[in-house]
């Protein structure tokens, strides 16, 4: 599933596509033709991301609302738009360019209401400028689940997911198991500042770069990752691999049915 660096990615791209304009709406394969009936023609007048939803405004309507879930992706192109392929839920397009929504697990038109709903229910997030940790803090240091599930929790933190959970508690030396309640004050403050780093990064680059200068390929003198994800990480999908700074091998576990990858020599258990 995309974690929220792509989310605001896609909120600052479709703003610079078509932020402003008057855009035509479609919906190829059907299961949203009320919705873009309603917004063809109209103004796009903001676009917005919290965690990892994603908020398109034509005030003259509404908002539409995206969740893209496990599959679902949005494509981009120049005008004129080609005949769409495969199962587009919504088209936007102006005679500059196009952008297609594919696989989503939501695409709805919400109310101002029912958006402010949503993010009554989503935590801090760290690319959020508005928000600043704290809210998140209140709940994990209150908390005995594993900070390594809390992490994950979207109530908790919004945006965060698999990658960027195993990655900043590595570059913590932070045991996943730990208790929230255990973590802390100033240990939480590195964590959601480098998150907030990282992840502006994973803005930028489009892809999640976890390894500080010092561990890269190039310097260790090993070879680069080959990953569909991309990026250089610690130990996110590297169970049984050395780690990169202690040569312990990087180990695995289910946690809330996502795999949690983890060092136990960079992050040791803590001890009685």
């Amino acid at each position: 599933m995309p974690e929220g660096h792509t989310i605001h990615r896609l909120a600052a791209d479709i703003g610079i596509r078509f932020g402003g304009r008057a855009v035509r709406a479609a919906s190829p394969q059907g299961k949203f033709a009320d919705g873009a009936a309603l917004i063809d023609g109209t103004r796009l007048t903001g676009t917005e991301a919290h965690g990892k939803h994603l908020f398109l405004g034509f005030a003259a309507v509404g908002w539409v609302h995206i969740h893209l879930g496990l599959y679902g992706k949005v494509a981009f192109g120049d005008g004129p738009a080609p005949a769409p392929v495969g199962q587009v839920r919504l088209r936007l397009h102006t005679g500059a360019g196009y952008a297609d929504l594919r696989g989503p697990t939501a695409c709805e038109l919400i109310t101002e209401g029912e958006k402010d709903a949503i993010h009554g229910r989503l935590g801090d997030d760290p690319l959020r400028t508005r928000d600043d940790g704290e809210r998140a803090w209140a709940r994990v240091s209150r908390s005995r689940t594993s900070v390594a599930a809390l992490l994950m929790d979207q109530k908790v933190i919004a945006g965060v997911g698999n990658v960027y959970r195993a990655e900043v508690l590595f570059r913590h030396g932070i045991d996943p198991y730990r208790a929230g309640r255990d973590l802390t004050r100033a240990a939480w403050d590195l964590v959601w500042a480098d998150l907030a780093a990282l992840m502006r990064e994973g803005v930028r680059l489009g892809r999640i770069d976890t390894v500080r200068p010092e561990h890269l390929p190039e310097v260790m003198g090993r070879p680069p990752r080959v990953d569909d994800h991309g990026g250089e990480v610690y130990v996110y999908r590297r169970a049984g691999m050395p780690c990169h700074v202690c040569g312990t091998e990087v180990r695995t576990a289910e946690l809330v049915a996502r795999n949690l990858f983890w060092c136990p020599g960079c992050q040791p258990a803590a001890t009685a």
